[in-house]
């Protein structure tokens, strides 16, 4: 029988191998198996170049891990209040939970019903949109996207949005990989926080804000609704121009929510019968606050760090810096009422100035036209218009919240300026316009033309409290407060004065009040100077005299000595102006700016320091560190409610000393007297102590008034952009003091009233007002600003101390006159500073 012993593996395995390679070899020998083979390799040789293509150039989702958004520059008062925002994305940084849970089952609802379920890529989604876009080519309508929120993070934050499969392939890849780094909420973190949802809203913090004015936790479920159909397109569902097919889309959400069990049947039906109650679009009221502060704040802050990205970590539009300015909002909207009635008195009566732009719009657009102009006027009751049609009768007027209003015929009979045609007949369709309601209508108001500015200081820091530019920032950007150069006229004399008490004069000082000449070389010849209005000299008077009623011949003679060397050297250390040595310049002909006359003001005030002026104390970048000023240092118990018993905390001073503290006190205290019997009276009645001068350039062209407290100093002139006569009655004490006036009345209500500190060194002496001598036995009164006897602040070595007499006894009867005068004597010195 024969053996049936195993075959050999080995043989067995041979034996195999060769059947399949010969089958092989049968097969290859076909035509058509070696084009699929072609065929094969050709695909996977063009799918890995495709993928290749794709991927080669991906952006790391690494980089989500320490992603940052654009955030915008919050601008902060002295108070810590809110007033303005830089911003090209209106933004606000969330984290994770503090966004309601509502919130986030809405846009789920909307956007991404399985985003916790899903590895970033929705595959029936993407397939149903590839469809879509297969079926939809060479039509011009676009696909739908099918995108998930991991897929829109991608999009948004790494690639960009352009509208091809590549990027679609792009786009699921990288969702891939964001999933693989990041987790579900830091995904929907970046989400939320960077999604575009109309009105320049990026993120639904301020989306929250733009549609409805209120907080994310305040947000009803409808309201939260519609914010979570808007990354579909927010134009598409426009509250008011797409209202129905808004509501059908958020009602849609809503009823989405409930079928996936987000909310109950009842809070569906609550929520889809609410309206949608966005609100008009418009600017945040409180960034109606100090438009010129916050403008020149914001140059200020492009030049240091930057305007945008590209310029550094900190730029003023995408770092989301913190801004603590020294504005004071009460200050400062005192400021812009007084500068603005100022300049309305003065031209009121002259005629319609004209439209304050004219724009074209088509169709019904006319809203959209007027908002993008940024015109807001908010001077009392006073609201920007657009001119929408115009008939005989009446024009039809819209203003930015979508309302329409009537401006009848009689409302707009105002001369046209310059020509005294009816300003009714004027008005076109386009013209954007000031009016104010008047009898169930509205009347046309008119802006001024002249303009001016006004500044005011903290004279121990240098921080500027208030700036107003002009009538309205978003009218004329121009701010005059920083930028017009203009002659100072006679608010220059009190440096030119302080630089000859430097030198020696005295408050007392006869200065001659007559005809001064002077020869200024064979080309220019000689050159006599004269008093305001042309007025004879008066003579041999005391410095205060020629300081209070504002002589110019007295004025330049007191440089002549002084030496115009050494009074533009004070002109430049106080930063007034770098000057030529010619003696026109003590009587203001030199050109500066309002800001840079209040700072000197401030010097005087604050006993010869110099500080810069600033509007800004520091920034902080969005982690909360200050990054400027450099080496910025708080001030370590400052802030205490309740003294610790230690030492009293002394914040750092800065700044540089540039006049003596005695020359500036004696300036100070011979100004008080423009106030009481000088040029300034109409200020006497605050009944505080307050030192200022008034000016007028020749002309006059321009009007001025600075002055102040030991609390504040301000200053502010009005005069035409083109310079122009004013007219031969304007002066700064009819036409700038009185807007002095209405702002000092307001913005130290409330305010302790304080005298000005003499420094160690200065006497206090009785002289006689006309003379400048001294004066015994006699008291000054406060009860007569023209009193025949003063008291007057000598240096120590102008004037001889005198020591008041001990008594060898006790008094036994009652205080005789001449004792209750020297009592009174004390009392006035000890609130001076005493005697040193």
């Amino acid at each position: 029988m024969a053996s049936t012993s195993p075959e050999p593996l080995k043989l067995r395995l041979r034996r195999i191998g060769g059947g399949i390679g010969n089958t092989a070899a049968s097969l290859w020998a076909r035509t058509w198996v070696k084009v699929l083979a072609g065929l094969a390799a050709l695909g996977l040789v063009a799918l890995g170049g495709f993928w290749f293509v794709v991927t080669r150039d991906l952006p790391s989702v690494e980089q989500l891990r320490t992603y940052e958004p654009p955030l915008p520059t919050n601008v902060r008062a002295i108070d810590g209040g809110p007033i303005y925002s830089y911003a090209r994305e209106r933004r606000v940084e969330l984290s994770f939970n503090e966004y309601p849970p509502l919130l986030i089952r809405a846009f789920l609802a909307a956007e991404d019903k399985t985003f916790f379920e899903h590895h970033g890529v929705d595959y029936p989604g993407l397939a149903g949109a590839v469809f879509d876009y297969v079926s939809k080519l060479g039509s011009g309508r676009r696909a739908r996207g099918g995108s998930t929120i991991t897929q829109q993070v991608a999009k948004n934050l790494l690639i960009g949005n352009e509208y091809s499969p590549t990027r679609k392939m792009r786009e699921a890849i990288l969702a891939w990989r964001i999933e693989d780094t990041l987790t579900k909420p830091q995904i929907l973190e970046l989400y939320l926080n960077q999604i575009f949802l109309g009105r320049n809203a990026y993120g639904v913090e301020a989306a929250a804000h733009a549609y409805f004015d209120k907080e994310l936790d305040e947000l009803t479920l409808a309201q939260m609704a519609y914010i979570a159909i808007l990354p579909k397109g927010p134009a598409n569902y426009d509250p008011f121009r797409s209202t129905e097919r808004a509501l059908e889309r958020r009602n849609w959400a809503i009823g989405e929510m409930e079928r996936n069990g987000f909310i109950t049947a009842a809070q569906r039906s609550e929520a889809q019968a609410q309206p949608i109650g966005a609100i008009v679009r418009r600017i945040p009221k409180f960034e109606r606050i100090g438009g010129y502060f916050v403008e020149e704040v914001r140059r200020q802050l492009i030049d240091k760090f930057g305007e945008s990205a590209r310029d550094g970590p900190y730029s003023v539009y995408s770092g989301g810096l913190w801004v603590r300015t020294s504005l004071d909002r009460r200050v400062q909207d005192a400021a812009a009422e007084a500068l603005r009635a100022g300049l309305l008195r003065y031209d009121r009566g002259r005629g319609f100035s004209g439209p304050l732009r004219h724009v074209e719009f088509s169709d019904d657009r006319w809203q959209t036209a007027l908002i993008d102009t940024n015109i807001m006027l908010d001077y009392e009751d006073w609201r920007a218009a657009i001119v929408i049609s115009r008939d005989a009768s009446e024009a039809r007027i819209g203003f930015a919240d979508g309302s329409e209003g009537s401006l009848p015929r009689w409302g707009a009979q105002m001369p046209l300026r310059g020509k005294g045609t009816p300003a009714f007949g004027t008005l076109k369709v386009g013209d954007i316009i000031a009016v104010a309601p008047s009898g169930g209508a509205f009347a046309l108001r008119s802006v001024p033309k002249i303009s001016g500015g006004f500044v005011v200081q903290e004279p121990q820091t240098g921080r500027i409290l208030a700036m107003q530019g002009g009538f309205d920032a978003s009218l004329q950007s121009f701010n005059r407060a920083t930028q017009a150069m203009r002659q100072p006229g006679s608010t220059i004399k009190p440096i030119v004065y302080a630089a000859a008490l430097e030198r020696g004069m005295t408050p007392a000082s006869i200065i001659v009040d007559g005809p001064f000449c002077v020869y200024q070389g064979a080309r220019l010849g000689q050159k006599c100077f004269r008093n305001f209005g042309n007025s004879r000299g008066a003579g041999p008077h005391t410095m205060r005299w020629g300081v209070e009623q504002s002589r110019n011949l007295m004025t330049v003679r007191a440089a002549a000595q002084t030496g115009m060397t050494n009074v533009v050297r004070l002109m430049k250390a106080m930063d007034v102006g770098d000057y030529q040595p010619y003696l026109s310049y003590a009587l203001g002909a030199g050109e500066t700016t309002v800001t840079k006359m209040v700072n000197a003001y401030g010097v005087l005030a604050n006993q010869g320091r110099w500080h810069a002026p600033t509007l800004i104390d520091f920034v902080q970048n969005r982690r909360g560190q200050v990054i400027w000023p450099e080496n910025w240092r708080a001030c370590d118990r400052c802030n205490m409610p309740d003294w610790d018993g230690k030492a009293m905390p002394r914040p750092s001073m800065r700044g540089k000393q540039v006049l003596d503290a005695m020359s500036a006190y004696q300036m100070v205290h011979i100004a008080e007297g423009v106030i009481q019997r000088g040029t300034a009276t109409v200020l006497r009645d605050l009944n505080r102590p307050i030192f200022g001068k008034t000016g007028t350039n020749s002309g006059p062209k321009d009007v001025w008034f600075i002055g102040g407290t030991p609390q504040m100093v301000a200053g502010v002139y009005i005069g035409y952009d083109s310079p122009v006569n004013l007219g031969g009655y304007a002066q700064g004490g009819t036409l700038a003091a009185p807007i002095f006036k209405q702002w000092a009345t307001k913005a130290y209500e409330g305010m302790e009233v304080l005298p000005f500190r003499a420094p160690a060194g200065i006497r206090m002496v009785r002289i006689d007002r006309a003379s400048g001598r001294p004066v015994y036995g006699t008291f000054p009164t406060d009860s007569d600003p023209k009193a025949g006897v003063i008291w007057e602040a000598f240096k120590p070595q102008a004037e001889a101390r005198r020591a008041p007499r001990r008594p060898t006894a006790a008094p036994t009867a009652a205080p005789t006159a001449a004792a209750k005068a020297k009592a009174a004597e004390s009392d006035f010195l000890q609130r001076e500073g005493g005697i040193y």
